[in-house]
């Protein structure tokens, strides 16, 4: 490895970061990480911290998980590589297929289509939705609905049902026929409305007249995350998505429920969709799938809609779509690995577990500083305080506040994230409770340096 000067003075001379911006990356250098073990990171200066962000929402087993390194290494020497276009497979595709399809056998679908990552997973499970309703001879249902403050990825049509104009302003004019509802965001919202049951059955009745409004025979899906990650660690009543869930069933709407972040575990159940009792038509997948360690990803897809396109052998069912490394035999081995290691350490009881201490012991931080406005969580390890200049207006914190409260408790012994005025936790489901009091007590260093 190159000495730490080499890495930073040359960080941003050849480098474009994701997510931010290239005169932002001159100006700030960024945390160089070289190491990691277990739940910890340590960083070109020696300065080892536990990792509160779990990679980016995805390293669910921990930096040290041997069976999956195990068998990334035995698929390289046995099959590095080869396609699954028409014509060919590989025998850990078809494996990993029929475990997923056990795995994903309470949520109702059945069928898994590979990508490469988060963005590739929305991106199919779009195109697919589309298709279905051609198939059935419904070629006008093109548009989607999407939720206001959600997160979907970066490729097109992502970033066009994206609820987030920090993703969407700078690439626009983007995919036409995307529409946004109002987030089930009781901390904020335009019906002032701070009851989460209340506040579900206002957005829902705007879902309503926004089909109506539309017309559902133009409508092909609805996409949601069961709890919205990146937006800000958004928790939705208990009665939201099944509401959705029953009014795209009234109107012959596809359900695709974006669990790039949520499936594997993270929120103390299997699946988000699992959390919340409903079986959508399409689930994106990838992230946990394989750890962090391989790029990968998967759309499950239900029965119902795997029937209408395997009943159809004309030219219309064909799938014209997919990614070079669909099914890669390493990322299938590392995905096998890992799936059978989340089953064998059972992480929804421990993500449970640590999700509820890290809760309370926010709660505990929003009665000591004022600048915390609210705290979100309570289902698994996804977590965020929402900071604010004034509690009363609930005016958001100056832009400099949240990263101050970072640096400051990175310092103390926990890397957080960023997020607009929110800092959001969702570290590894293997965090020992131990680990867990650490990254509170260094959220409470950042915020008494503040």
């Amino acid at each position: 490895m190159k000495d730490q000067n080499f890495l930073k003075a040359n960080n941003a001379r050849s480098l474009w970061h994701p997510m931010t911006s290239p005169a932002d990356s001159l100006s700030n250098a960024p945390t160089i990480v070289t190491e990691a073990s277990g739940v910890r990171i340590r960083d070109v200066d020696g300065h080892e911290v536990i990792d509160g962000v779990g990679g980016l929402w995805n390293v669910n087993l921990g930096y040290s998980c041997q069976p999956v390194k195990d068998a990334i290494s035995a698929q390289l020497d046995r099959l590095p590589y080869y396609s699954i276009f028409r014509g060919t497979s590989n025998d850990c595709v078809i494996e990993l297929a029929e475990e997923l399809r056990a795995f994903f056998e309470p949520d109702g679908l059945t069928r898994a289509f590979f990508t490469s990552g988060g963005s590739d997973s929305v991106e199919t499970a779009l195109r697919l939705a589309r298709q279905y309703h051609k198939l059935r001879g419904q070629a006008g249902r093109v548009k989607f609905l999407s939720l206001k403050k959600g997160y979907h990825g970066t490729h097109m049509g992502g970033a066009s049902v994206n609820g987030n104009a920090n993703f969407r302003s700078n690439y626009e004019p983007l995919l036409p026929g995307c529409h946004h509802i109002t987030a089930p965001y009781p901390y904020r919202n335009p019906f002032n409305e701070t009851d989460p049951a209340r506040l579900a059955q206002l957005i829902l009745a705007q879902i309503e007249d926004e089909i109506a409004f539309q017309g559902a025979d133009t409508i092909a899906a609805f996409i949601m995350e069961p709890i919205l990650g990146a937006g800000g660690v958004i928790v939705p009543d208990a009665s939201f998505m099944p509401g959705v869930e029953a009014i795209c069933r009234r109107h012959g709407i596809l359900l695709i429920a974006d669990e790039v972040i949520t499936a594997f575990g993270r929120t103390g159940a299997w699946s988000g969709s699992r959390l919340w009792g409903v079986k959508p038509d399409f689930m994106c997948t990838a992230k946990a799938i394989t750890n962090g360690y391989f790029p990968f990803g998967a759309v499950m897809i239900a029965e119902a809609v795997a029937e209408v396109f395997e009943s159809d052998a004309s030219a219309k069912a064909a799938i014209g779509h997919g990614y070079t490394y669909s099914g890669h035999p390493v990322g299938a081995a590392a995905a096998l690995a890992c799936l059978a290691e989340t089953r064998r350490l059972n992480v929804i009881e421990n993500a449970a577990a640590r999700g509820a201490q890290l809760f309370a012991g926010l709660k505990d931080l929003q009665t000591k500083y004022d600048v915390i406005g609210d705290v979100r969580g309570g289902h698994g390890l996804m977590l965020a305080l929402e900071l604010v200049a004034d509690r009363t207006t609930r005016q958001p914190a100056d832009k400099p506040v949240p990263g101050k409260v970072q640096q400051a408790a990175y310092e103390a012994g926990a890397m957080v994230r960023v997020s607009g005025p929110n800092i959001i936790l969702s570290p590894s489901l293997v965090l020992s409770e131990a680990d867990a009091q650490g990254i509170l007590d260094a959220l409470d260093a950042g915020f008494r340096a503040l």
